[in-house]
């Protein structure tokens, strides 16, 4: 079995921003994920380097076209490695492979009749190399880019894009999947309500670009070069071609969804089988935009929070094939609130539970066969789920597994002993295994540390269903999974003043109950002098409710009260620990006043 998948080619006029990683993270997902289901998987991604846009920046720059997209595309590679992009060929259309079957394809359109001469008089936006009509602009300027579109005149080759019209609009209605997700095919179906147009197809004003191999004194306008990117990487004209996968932009929908389909069917050439079209990531509302400078630069998030971090992120914060907005705010909550205090905080428990009580050997049980059946239900919910590419849901779906396994281990208390204990520890080890197969596409670096510490290889999908590892299986060292970084102000030293501005209590346990839906909220009451507060203490998996009851604790009593899982909470109790079962609460040495302040 083969899948043949792509990104767009990325244009190097600057360097890299978040909406480019956020592509090449999604398409390395679903590669990732089909080398397991067992495919011969061929990922392309790239750079796109011809044009009257890189001719101008390299002007500026002070550089040959040629030095300045050197110069750019390594940047484009290293936020590949950076984020762990698993591509099989990064191409650059400025290679001689892929000049050679530009001009090849070229070539064919012209056989076909469908190439003439003639003189473009019209708009041309340079930021997105395209061309528009009167009617297109938005008070002048270009739609995508707001920047004002220049009239332009030349000769030039046109192609007869027209004629394609309706067997595009035929495959289109015919092939539901054609266009996913279905609003885009349905926006395209619109544009082609109306009779569609030719398309200018070179440039003579300018000469950094492909030559037309049937007048040199013309380059090849620039998304004729670089989609022709996709039968290059294919290995045309044998190899890897139709694509099964292109995943891309809105804003390029029109060109990959019309103008390539066009060029193909002009060729001689199979469609395409899928165009996946996903949204913009935004941040402050604003589409990110080298043009527009609104950008954060992936390479550097990666490196400061770990890929899998920024990866996690954008697959679970964006709904795929919508738009969403991205905060670095929101990335260390998801980094400290998922990772870290879920899936890292599961394995750990479970690890180092082994570890330290039975040498790093799983001991004497059996597996709960309930817990199989829901283990085996969530594997078949994630499967369907990525092979229909919801990969944000599949993701979500996969998650829900640390949790399940947060509560299980809670629930079943293996530190009391027992045979029950060995029946929760096997039953934990292969859920931990399951869960990390099915993260493995979005996390390949967190998960491949998990594998090590649990004694296992991540190798293919079936492992995620097999739940075969048996009482004995030795384990590795356990190590924090995922690590939390310092929040803004955390970092800074706060002066004797600010630090007295703490009221701190001691305060007296009335009661205490677990907080429905969460395995480490607990609800207390407790008593301050003649007051009773509600707080909402994070220590349920270090403590029982009952255990607490007339136990003394210290409390922030001048902290702003907050709402936690529909509880106001009134404060906050403090406790010490390195993790959430190891927590101890601060208590006095001996019994004092309840509401006695804390110096």
């Amino acid at each position: 079995m083969k899948f043949f998948i792509t990104t767009a080619i990325d244009y190097p006029s600057t360097e890299p921003h978040l909406g480019h990683a956020y592509e090449k993270v999604c398409a390395d997902v679903i590669a990732r994920y089909k080398r397991l289901k067992g495919f011969e998987v061929h990922f392309s991604t790239g750079t796109d380097e011809h044009g009257l846009k890189i001719q101008r920046y390299a002007e500026a720059a002070g550089k040959t076209p040629q030095e300045f997209v050197d110069e750019m595309a390594a940047k484009f590679r290293e936020m590949c490695e950076a984020l762990n992009i698993s591509y099989d060929d990064f191409i650059r259309t400025t290679e001689p492979r892929h000049e050679r079957v530009a001009k090849e394809i070229f070539r064919k359109l012209w056989e076909a009749g469908d190439i003439y001469r003639g003189n473009y008089e019209g708009y041309y936006c340079t930021e997105c190399e395209t061309y528009y009509s009167e009617g297109e602009l938005v008070e002048g300027k270009c739609p995508v880019h707001g920047k004002p579109a220049e009239w332009m005149s030349e000769e030039s080759y046109f192609f007869r894009m027209g004629k394609y019209r309706e067997r595009i609009l035929e495959h289109i209605k015919s092939h539901p999947d054609f266009i996913r997700p279905p609003e885009r095919a349905r926006e395209i179906l619109k544009r082609l309500e109306g009779p569609l147009r030719d398309l200018c197809v070179s440039r003579s004003t300018f000469d950094w670009g492909v030559r037309l191999p049937i007048d040199e004194r013309h380059v090849m306008y620039v998304w004729v070069d670089a989609l022709t990117n996709y039968l290059t990487t294919a290995g045309y004209p044998e190899g890897w071609w139709p694509a099964d996968l292109h995943l891309i932009g809105k804003d390029i929908s029109w060109h990959h969804c019309v103008i390539w389909p066009a060029l193909l069917l002009s060729a001689g050439l199979p469609l395409p089988k899928q165009i996946f079209v996903h949204g913009f990531v935004t941040m402050g509302g604003e589409k990110l935009s080298k043009s527009r400078g609104v950008r954060v630069d992936p390479t550097v998030l990666a490196r400061k929070y770990s890929p899998d971090a920024l990866r996690y992120f954008l697959i679970r914060h964006i709904p795929f094939g919508s738009d969403g907005e991205f905060t670095e705010e929101g990335l260390v909550r998801r980094l400290h609130d998922e990772l870290a205090d879920v899936l890292g905080n599961f394995a750990h428990r479970v690890l180092s539970f082994i570890h330290s009580r039975f040498g790093g050997r799983v001991p004497e049980g059996r597996m709960d066969e309930e817990m199989r059946r829901k283990i085996l239900q969530v594997v078949e919910e994630v499967e369907k789920l990525m092979d229909e590419l919801e990969l944000t849901k599949a993701l979500e779906r996969a998650f829900s597994l640390a949790s399940l396994g947060n509560e299980y281990f809670q629930s079943r208390e293996p530190w009391r002993g027992g045979p029950e204990a060995g029946e929760c520890l096997l039953t934990s080890i292969n859920l931990l295994r399951t869960l990390c197969v099915l993260l493995y596409p979005f996390m390949p670096s967190s998960c491949t540390k998990l594998a090590e510490m649990g004694g296992f290889r991540v190798e293919s999908w079936e492992q995620a269903k097999a739940l075969d590892l048996a009482p004995g299986h030795q384990i590795g060292k356990p190590e924090p999974l995922f690590q939390k970084v310092a929040r803004g102000s955390e970092e800074e030293e706060i002066s004797y003043g600010e630090f007295m501005k703490l009221d701190l209590r001691v305060a007296e346990v009335e009661t205490a109950e677990r907080v429905e839906g969460s395995d480490k909220l607990l609800k207390l009451t407790v008593r301050l002098g003649g007051e009773r507060r509600t707080v909402v203490a994070g220590i349920g998996r270090r403590y029982r409710p009952e255990e607490l009851i007339g136990k003394q604790v210290v409390l922030v009593a001048n902290l702003e009260p907050r709402t936690i899982m529909g509880i106001p909470s009134q404060g906050m109790i403090l406790a010490a620990g390195e993790s959430e079962e190891e927590v101890s609460l601060l208590v006095p040495d001996r019994k004092v006043k309840s509401n006695t302040r804390v110096r």
